[in-house]
């Protein structure tokens, strides 16, 4: 395909793109280069590829950043997997070393294998208290099944939780 054709396609109003996930902000602040987070499983995208965002703000909860079903749930609260309805498998990992706080910070709200919404609230969090006792309070959004899709674009910026688009995925 060429040049022209891609931005033909991109800026095209037929639906043959139906294929393109989008994928919201599962927390307010700023989204960060994955290879920056302070640990090498996300850093070099052992787990997979992604975006990272450093949270923001007084709205301390985190959120399904697709419609889909939660699979995990870890014990402590801090991280869940979630997979979209056309099969995009995600993991949302709050801060870095935040497991050794044994949940202090985090309530649980949702249920692993509950079917949700884009924007339902799966764990609340306290800020204040995370940005004094985590190694780092910077949270990884990971798509672990990179193999499912064909094209991933990363967006830059401040993002709201539950509204800005953070990640286009083309299937």
């Amino acid at each position: 395909m060429g040049l022209l054709d891609r931005l033909k396609s991109l800026v095209s109003d037929d639906k043959k793109d139906d294929a393109t996930v989008e994928i919201v902000a599962p927390l307010s602040g700023e989204i960060v280069n994955i290879e920056d987070v302070p640990d090498v499983v996300f850093a070099e995208k052992i787990v997979g590829d992604g975006i990272a965002i450093r949270p923001t703000g007084d709205n301390n909860k985190m959120v399904a950043p697709v419609d889909g079903t939660i699979g995990k749930i870890f014990e402590t609260n801090h991280a869940f997997s979630i997979e979209s309805d056309c099969g995009i498998e995600m993991f949302v990992h709050f801060g870095i070393d935040t497991v050794e706080l044994k949940g202090e910070g985090f309530k649980r709200i949702a249920e692993e294998g509950q079917r949700v919404k884009k924007g339902a609230v799966i764990i609340e969090f306290d800020l204040a208290l995370l940005q004094k006792k985590a190694k780092s309070i910077l949270t990884p959004v990971v798509i672990s099944n990179m193999e499912a899709m064909k094209e991933m674009t990363k967006l830059t910026g401040i993002v709201t939780v539950g509204e800005t688009p953070i990640i286009h995925i083309k299937k």
